[in-house]
């Protein structure tokens, strides 16, 4: 049997308690057994508050999940210092969201989690609590060891991208685009395309920064003086790599066949493709850590905390992509 997944509770005013409750309700839709690590009393008050019957069943070791699974949502007690409340920020608790992606990572460490997922977080309210790291994958990378390099990936059903340069403007896109960093991100993608995905010959993409990836330097010279020799070192390697791609035409169906995974120069011109063709199932998975990871990929959603409204879609699609991960590597294992 798999080992359960282990879920975060992520920022406590935010919807992760909602999600968590909603996707337990849909556990006949095949969500793979999880256990989360949440207040047990807050998520008692919060499914009387939204309406769902969902029974709350108290663990001590993440191996008893699967036996409290079919009872009620498994908890792992991680009490918060004050009671949240749905859509107001309380930075002390901020201590506790902290602590609780620590005792995950801990978990899938040890080898008790096949993996984590993690809920939102808030990043600001994170901040004024001492918290010091840009978001969840790098505090997640820190966590992991030292020389790990994270990569995130957006992931559906129909299309894979990964940023090459993520949380930054745009104009810091231009100092800190080089070679180096286009090789090291290929490369982590390609691994874990075979590893966790399960792909024999992982075929990728590669976009330009410029209108029309440069055509031939009349819009920049970024293609030919970083682009094209990463791709060229890459398919030395043995890597399988096309590109670069002007980025206007490599996300209509027809192109998305030729490719595994689309690397992107920057945050949107990722991001907007896989948002517009799966706003509701898109999952970010964080490539290059020595454990899976996978989240949903939405925020904390405040102004709907505790109303109901907000749809576990994304997180169901993060708990069944995390299982799959796990799946492919223990087949790669074998």
């Amino acid at each position: 049997m798999s080992k359960p997944l282990v879920l975060t509770m992520g920022e406590p005013a935010g919807i992760g308690g909602d999600l968590a409750l909603a996707a337990w309700a849909r556990r006949d839709e095949g969500v793979p057994v999880f256990a989360t690590i949440d207040d047990p009393s807050r998520l008692k008050a919060l499914a009387q508050l939204i309406g769902l019957a969902v029974p709350i069943q108290m663990i001590d070791r993440l191996e008893d999940a699967p036996d409290a699974w079919m009872s009620g949502l498994p908890v792992l007690a991680h009490n918060l210092a004050v009671q949240a409340q749905p859509g107001r920020l309380d930075a002390r608790n901020s201590p506790m969201v902290i602590r609780a992606i620590e005792r995950a990572v801990a978990l899938v460490q040890r080898g008790d989690a096949g993996a984590i997922v993690t809920n939102p977080i808030h990043k600001k309210i994170l901040m004024e609590a001492g918290f010091s790291y840009p978001g969840h994958t790098e505090f997640l990378a820190a966590l992991a060891g030292p020389d790990i390099m994270p990569v995130m990936m957006l992931a559906c059903s129909t299309l894979r991208v990964v940023p090459i340069t993520v949380h930054m403007a745009l104009r810091v896109v231009f100092e800190t685009l080089d070679t180096s960093l286009i090789l090291d991100t290929a490369r982590i993608t390609e691994s874990a395309l075979r590893r966790d995905f399960g792909l024999a010959s992982p075929r990728l993409a590669i976009a330009g920064l410029n209108p029309h990836a440069g055509e031939s330097g009349a819009f920049g010279r970024e293609e030919i003086e970083l682009i094209i020799p990463a791709i060229e070192q890459l398919r030395d390697e043995g890597l399988l790599v096309n590109g670069p791609l002007p980025a206007d035409t490599m996300f209509h169906a027809a192109a998305r066949a030729d490719y595994d995974a689309a690397l992107c120069m920057y945050h949107d011109q990722a991001l907007i493709p896989i948002k517009t063709l799966d706003f509701d199932h898109g999952v970010n998975v964080t490539l290059g850590l020595p454990f899976i990871r996978t989240s949903p990929d939405h925020g904390t959603a405040l102004n709907i905390a505790g109303t109901g409204r907000a749809s576990p879609d994304s997180l169901i699609a993060a708990l069944r992509m995390a299982a799959d991960m796990v799946a492919a590597q223990h087949r790669q294992a074998s």
